[in-house]
């Protein structure tokens, strides 16, 4: 689970790196920007939930830290 989180952090960071190499480039004339930063949100969603589902299913426990 570790190594799946931190490809996917990997994957997020990339998808905002290429968004703002087109925005450099295209200096906002094409949709590729718009694009990116989709995928990027749609990753980050995916992470959390997957995140969420884990903890349900007992794959990955809480610390036991209290707030």
């Amino acid at each position: 689970m570790k190594i799946f989180v931190a490809i996917a952090f990997l994957l997020i960071i990339a998808s905002l790196g290429s968004a703002l190499f087109y925005l450099m480039r295209d200096k906002g004339q094409s949709n590729n920007t718009v694009k990116a930063l989709a995928l990027r949100v749609g990753l980050s969603i995916a992470l959390f939930i997957s995140l969420l589902i884990a903890h349900w299913l007992g794959w990955i426990e809480t610390s036991g830290l209290r707030y």
